[in-house]
């Protein structure tokens, strides 16, 4: 059984200002491209298709050329998808029925009652049936109903919870599962600026609920990297969505399972996106010098270290490069600034950072009677404290 693993494609999603609809029409016309040279039996895309909940038509439109494009190979590949944290469940499992006839396999919301289960989509090769399991993003409160004599409290939980309940035959059947959640294992994934998290772990999800399963097709993280095991995977992005992926090298998962009990085997295929993300950094002479036609088109971060500040250094950058995403100065002048601005925050007495806050707010400073209330207060709770 071999299939694809994709998943945040983050379709509308811009880059800073720039619109990336070329970039990903480019970058999934590839995925096309390698679908009809190695007809993989299935491709799984992993959740986040869109950017945004309420897509733009632009970015259904793109959405639904890339799926037209994949349903018209002969003979057919399954498609299995999930929706992400960032789409709207409700919208995606739209028209899922009739999808379905085109072994278009949709799963936009999670199991809601006790009598909905999680999507299992069974495919055959020569080693016999494999179950995807297609699992989409949760909280335990999407899940309470399906639980209702005691409900998850945690993401964990609910993932842990759902999955026992399936039954799934470990031993004697291959099984895949198809998830968008945080998963840790003894040590955090690597993240990257472009992905969204809550405060504090609180949708951590431990690898332990997942472990058994043959292969853990993930989304959620834009960075390439296994979880704990080599099976529990996440496969990044097709394209780089922030600076902090700039040197990250992108690519197409390709996964092989054949007999139960043999590891997943795991292939990279490249990629050749129309613009690469880069970062520069020197004084502006040497990045003008450095600068070649090249890289004109490419989306770059310029840091720039001059002492003294140049004349009209975004003017003279615009003169070699067409898509920068941010021009920033890193020198003595703003590291002492930082520095100070650091010390200023540690030093400052946090009634006195209060004080500063409401006379911003107001317009006013507070009132003597005001302020003694204030102080009284910040006072019982330094008591507390100690």
């Amino acid at each position: 059984m071999r299939f694809f693993h994709l998943s945040d494609l983050h379709i509308g999603k811009q880059l800073h200002r720039y619109n990336l609809r070329e970039d990903q029409e480019a970058i999934l016309k590839e995925v096309v491209a390698y679908a009809k040279d190695l007809r993989p039996d299935a491709i799984i895309i992993a959740g986040d298709i869109y950017d945004k909940s309420v897509p733009s038509a632009e970015a259904v439109a793109v959405f639904d050329e890339f799926l037209t494009s994949l349903s018209e190979i002969a003979p057919a590949i399954a498609l299995l998808i999930i929706s992400g944290n960032h789409d709207s469940a409700q919208r995606l499992d739209y028209a899922s029925g009739i999808l379905k006839s085109h072994q278009i396999y949709l799963a936009g919301t999670a199991p809601r009652i006790e009598e909905e289960h999680i999507r299992k989509v069974t495919l055959n090769d020569e080693y016999g049936e494999v179950d995807f399991y297609l699992l989409p993003f949760l909280k335990p409160s999407y899940v309470r109903n399906v639980f209702p004599g005691e409900p998850p409290q945690t993401y964990g939980d609910a993932v842990a919870k759902l999955i026992r309940r399936e039954e799934i035959d470990y031993h004697g059947r291959r099984n895949v599962l198809v998830s968008h959640q945080f998963y840790t294992g003894n040590e955090l994934p690597k993240t990257c600026d472009s992905e969204t998290f809550s405060v504090g772990g609180i949708d951590n999800v431990d690898i332990g609920a997942v472990k058994d399963f043959d292969y853990v097709a993930l989304g959620h993280l834009h960075g390439v990297q296994s979880v704990g095991m080599p099976h529990i995977r996440y496969c990044g992005t097709l394209l780089k969505y922030s600076v902090s992926e700039s040197g990250q090298e992108k690519a197409l998962t390709l996964v092989t399972l054949s007999q139960k009990g043999a590891p997943p085997k795991v292939e990279r295929l490249a990629l050749h996106p129309l613009r690469d993300v880069k970062k520069k950094r020197g004084n502006l002479a040497e990045i003008l010098e450095a600068a070649n036609e090249e890289e004109r088109d490419d989306y770059v971060s310029i840091t720039l270290t001059d002492e003294v500040d140049p004349h009209k250094p975004k003017e003279q950058l615009e003169e070699v490069f067409d898509r920068i995403l941010e021009v920033k100065a890193d020198n003595t002048r703003t590291r002492n600034k930082l520095r100070e601005m650091d010390e200023e925050l540690v030093l400052k007495d946090p009634l006195e950072t209060f004080c500063d806050f409401y006379q911003e707010m107001q317009g006013r400073q507070l009132a003597q009677e005001e302020l003694e209330i204030m102080k009284k207060m910040f006072d019982e709770a330094k008591g507390e404290e100690r």
